[in-house]
């Protein structure tokens, strides 16, 4: 849909200036004076013009900021797994299963989870699971607010996203609360949308600005994880015991033309696909109840068959229309010729780094970050930022993608006019690629974000090495 509309639009303006250049022609030839064709001229610059300047303004992203969570919320494997054996709830098969995915989970003994699991046993009540998003909500804005002078009242649009917890009144009203926004903010609650929130909270927050004017969104991105805690001995539920840990984003988007100097990067795609549609897809990845009544997130056998599937669909799509002409006809030729002619050739497949200089990929573990690099044709530098936001904070679901940016902008390897791919990927299935472009030059980051305390140790040599 998004390639036919960009070709209508071609058409469209290309016919107008064919007409136009046509008719000046004409006139040029019969010597006639030219006012004779100044309706005509002015008729079709007044369109010309208008599909121009009726565009929505462009999306900027002016800042964002990242939680850094205190060292009494770190978590090493000896302490994990003692609290895990004083519960009373695991068999010893249970533990040590939990023992081996913390060991292969490519995290490091410097992750965090909230005072609310550190409890024997842990808390999951709903005032515990609002208290932990006063505490990694609050800051987060509070910084973002610092960073870019800007006060609450400021904020046109506000989204806020945690896939688990839906309280009443909603996150998003705690904060409207919590700060005294205008009475007139547009306020947005997410939940269920996995670790691709983030990602599709931008998309909602680019469709809203481009009928809003000079205005101001702010997305604040986590997971709640007092709720997610899982108290059964079911396998593929406790995998997410193991990896998932605390971390929270606050990021703000404006359109305001008055401040295109100001931010760090301007958005030129928003791409959305899912499969929940499909059943295997829909079924492979759910919260659900065990055998025994208790509420955990299940991983299922067919999970990464499905996953393989939804990103190829969205790679398939994203490649159609950012991808050089010359690049797409090589990649129909192959696919052609194999489909007609030889069965056994090897399809083209264009490779995005030419074209992409910087990746920030689900975190969902070490091996679905080496498969999406594999599939994408990514060099260890590209997957880097990855494997050491998941080594360093673990997988924080949704608001991870922007723990990897600050990875990069911390070593300053961002430049002015490189481009940033995000890929959320969650539930569903679904998957949301956005696509940066840096506009000006990011420096001075490494202090002050939630790397400060860390960057200059990493990269680690290898993501099994446990302490950073």
């Amino acid at each position: 849909m998004q390639l036919t509309s960009a070709l209508l639009e071609v058409l469209r303006v290309s016919s107008l200036l064919l007409v136009f250049s046509t008719e000046v022609l004409f006139i040029a030839q019969k010597r006639e004076p030219i006012y004779h064709a100044l309706p005509f001229s002015c008729f079709l610059l007044f369109f010309i013009l208008k599909t121009y300047l009726s565009r929505p303004s462009q999306v900027y992203l002016v800042d964002f900021s990242c939680f850094r969570p205190p060292n009494s919320w770190r978590v090493p494997f000896s302490t994990y797994l003692e609290h895990a054996r004083m519960f009373n709830i695991f068999d010893e098969e249970s533990l040590s299963f939990m023992a081996r995915m913390l060991t292969s989970s490519g995290q490091s003994e410097n992750t965090h989870l909230p005072p609310a699991l550190h409890y024997i046993p842990p808390k999951s009540t709903d005032q515990e699971s609002i208290d932990e998003f006063r505490m990694v909500a609050f800051p987060v804005f509070e910084d973002l607010m610092s960073k870019t002078n800007l006060s609450p009242r400021d904020i046109d649009i506000l989204i806020v996203n945690s896939s688990v917890i839906c309280p009443s009144p909603s996150l998003s009203a705690i904060i409207i609360n919590k700060y005294a926004l205008r009475d007139d903010v547009k306020s947005f609650n997410v939940s269920g949308m996995g670790c691709s929130a983030s990602a599709i909270c931008i998309d909602i927050a680019q469709n809203i600005l481009k009928t809003r004017t000079n205005s101001n969104a702010v997305i604040i991105s986590t997971e709640i994880l007092s709720t997610g805690w899982y108290s059964g001995r079911e396998r593929p539920m406790l995998i997410l015991n193991c990896s998932f840990r605390t971390g929270s984003a606050a990021i703000l988007l404006t359109n305001k033309r008055e401040d295109t100097k100001t931010p760090k990067y301007v958005l030129l795609r928003s791409l959305r696909t899912q499969r929940a549609y499909d059943d295997l897809a829909y079924n492979s990845a759910m919260r659900e109840e065990d055998s025994n009544g208790l509420i955990g997130f299940a991983l299922k056998k067919d999970l990464m068959k499905a996953v393989g599937e939804t990103l190829m669909a969205n790679f398939t799509i994203l490649g159609s229309l950012t991808f050089p002409f010359m690049e797409k006809t090589r990649y129909v030729v192959t696919v052609l010729w194999k489909r007609f002619f030889d069965k056994s050739a090897e399809v083209y497949i264009p490779s995005f780094r030419p074209i992409i200089q910087h990746f920030c990929l689900p975190t969902s573990g070490k091996a679905l970050i080496g498969e999406i690099g594999k599939g994408l044709k990514l060099g260890e530098k590209d997957v880097e930022a990855a494997l050491m936001t998941l080594h360093r904070f673990g997988n924080q679901s949704s608001s991870s993608l922007w723990y990897e940016l600050a990875y990069m902008e911390s070593k300053e390897r961002v430049k002015k006019g490189d481009k940033v791919w995000m890929l959320g990927f969650g539930s569903g299935l679904k998957c949301t690629s956005l696509v940066w472009k840096c506009v000006r030059p990011i420096v001075g980051e490494a202090q002050r974000g939630p790397w400060a305390d860390s960057i200059d140790n990493y990269p680690v040599l290898s993501v099994d090495q446990r302490d950073s």
